[in-house]
């Protein structure tokens, strides 16, 4: 394994091979020792098996290794192929197919803001309509309005139900919208 991290770029697969072929003969030999252990005598039997359990272990953990550090320098080759890539590419502008419409989207959103705004306002001259009607109802007395009983009544309507949002006074008659 040492001289596979000590290896150059060009020969570090043949030192990979060669490893991997290695353990490959390595498990063929633990294969026959094992069967070699069956025919121990009673007593040598388990710990041969043991002895031979044990390499196989630490075969298969040189074997992990390896494949570590094939992934390890697989993915450090990507990222040096794509850096490579990101570094030798010209970027260019947008073409006129990524552009979004965004004229009907801004338009949109303008008219809503002036819909927003008349509707504020609106709301405030009613505000103000109301209002107004209230200090008249304080300042002006039923009774001292000249004139028929009708607009008499009205204005007693117009105290009753305070809440009417839009009252026209014309002369001389009103009327309540």
């Amino acid at each position: 394994m040492g001289r596979l991290e000590t290896a150059d770029k060009q020969s570090v697969h043949l030192v990979e091979n060669e490893i991997q072929a290695n353990i490959d003969q390595i498990f063929s030999h633990l294969e026959r020792l094992e069967i070699l252990s069956s025919k121990e005598p009673p007593n040598k039997r388990q710990n041969a098996r043991l002895r031979v359990d044990q390499l196989k272990y630490d075969v298969q953990h040189l074997q992990t290794a390896l494949r570590n550090f094939q992934h390890r320098r697989y993915t450090r080759e990507q990222q040096e192929r794509q850096r490579e890539e990101l570094l030798s590419r010209t970027f260019t502008t947008n073409d006129s197919a990524t552009t979004i419409p965004m004229d009907e989207s801004l338009q949109f959103n303008s008219s809503l803001q002036n819909i927003h705004h008349g509707m504020d306002d609106l709301i405030g001259g009613g505000h103000s309509v109301l209002e107004g009607l209230r200090s008249q109802r304080l300042t002006l007395k039923v009774g001292a309005l000249p004139g028929d009983g009708e607009k008499a009544s009205c204005f007693g309507l117009i105290q009753q139900f305070g809440t009417c949002v839009y009252v026209l006074v014309t002369s001389p008659q009103i009327v309540i919208l």
